[in-house]
């Protein structure tokens, strides 16, 4: 059965699901994403123009900390580099998706797409809309890294700069880029869901944006990624669970790979977190 899903625009932040829909949901022709903005929202009243949210966006705050706390990130920059860049693996230690996945140079690349096939027949429909719900968060990933790029104090300004602050946020970026990468492959081979409408609501979710009141504040930027972090770790190392106990181990390495890695970045931003609670515990 291929599950059918219906994009929305929506405000997502990087958390997805943590539970299983119930069961009474699963023979559901279609499924649809959960929309985020709040339901106290006003309805935009021309909805024709194009690429308008479909919700009216609330009053936005920006640059919200005192100026003279960028400071204090500048002084961290030696301890950034020293403490939370060593939380990154060097590219050529790093697993790829093609390690996980048929290989199409092997002679037996259609006979091992078959076995993947056969294997995601076992696991029932609403393990899977989890798992698309896993892969949609982490291919907005490019919405993620506009967030941090807005932080005052620690943001890439030149897209190479050198300092410790925008080193972390590219190789980060570049590091969970495997993730939706990985998720998207195994669900278009397993011929489960309907990929044209999760592409549709992947373009949706990102064109929408993500505004999760950070202000442009790295105080709230990191507590709020050290949160985003913890979450995905439970939800990836969930699903690896389950689909062990499906028979799909293959399935169940993709996700506590991805698990893993969320795991090592929660601790990297947790480690920015605790620091900033010891140096101005008042500002944090």
């Amino acid at each position: 059965m291929a599950l059918n899903f219906n994009p929305i625009a929506s405000k997502s932040q990087k958390l997805p699901c943590f539970a299983l829909p119930p069961k009474a949901t699963l023979r559901s022709p279609k499924f649809s994403m959960i929309s985020t903005i709040p339901s106290g929202s006003k309805e935009v009243g021309n909805l024709k123009k194009p690429f308008t949210p479909p919700k009216e966006v609330p009053v936005q705050i920006t640059h919200s900390m005192p100026p003279h706390k960028i400071e204090i990130f500048k002084s961290l920059e030696g301890w950034a580099e020293n403490n939370i860049l060593t939380h990154l693996k060097p590219v050529e230690k790093c697993w790829q998706p093609a390690d996980f996945l048929p290989d199409p140079n092997s002679d037996g690349f259609h006979e091992q797409v078959k076995e993947l096939r056969e294997r995601a027949k076992e696991i029932p429909d609403d393990y899977f809309v989890v798992l698309v719900g896993d892969m949609i968060t982490e291919e907005a990933l490019s919405t993620y890294q506009t967030m941090l790029n807005t932080l005052d104090g620690t943001r890439d300004e030149t897209g190479a700069s050198l300092t410790p602050w925008a080193i972390w946020t590219r190789a980060w970026t570049a590091e969970e880029n495997r993730h939706g990468d990985l998720l998207n492959k195994y669900l278009y081979l397993s011929g489960r869901v309907d990929m044209r409408q999760i592409e549709k609501t992947i373009q949706y979710l990102i064109g929408s944006g993500m505004d999760p009141h950070t202000e442009n504040s790295p105080y709230r930027g990191f507590i709020y990624t050290s949160f985003q972090e913890r979450a995905t770790f439970i939800s990836h190392g969930n699903t690896g669970r389950l689909a062990k106990e499906y028979g799909d181990i293959n399935l169940a390495q993709i996700c506590g790979s991805i698990a893993s890695d969320e795991k090592r970045h929660e601790t990297a931003y947790t480690k920015i977190v605790e620091k900033l609670f010891e140096i101005d515990p008042d500002e944090t």
